[in-house]
């Protein structure tokens, strides 16, 4: 996954609810929902997906809980 992150990156910083295969928004909360031990190793990228999850005020509910939940690691 570490490898993919700034592909990832790219796509999210533009629209943070990009579609991938499945739905609206599938690349935010994969991202999201990687555990806790994964963004210890890579910190400046917990850091900028923060801002990115920050700034994004329009996300649906489901999103938005775990942005909140990612935010108060």
């Amino acid at each position: 996954m570490a490898h993919l992150l700034p592909l990832a990156w790219e796509v999210l910083r533009d629209d943070p609810m990009a579609e991938g295969d499945m739905y609206a928004g599938d690349l935010l909360n994969t991202v999201l929902t990687r555990s806790p031990t994964f963004w210890s190793e890579l910190p400046g990228l917990a850091q900028e997906l923060g801002a990115i999850v920050s700034e994004s005020s329009d996300l649906p509910p489901d999103l938005m809980q775990k942005a909140t939940g990612f935010l108060s690691r």
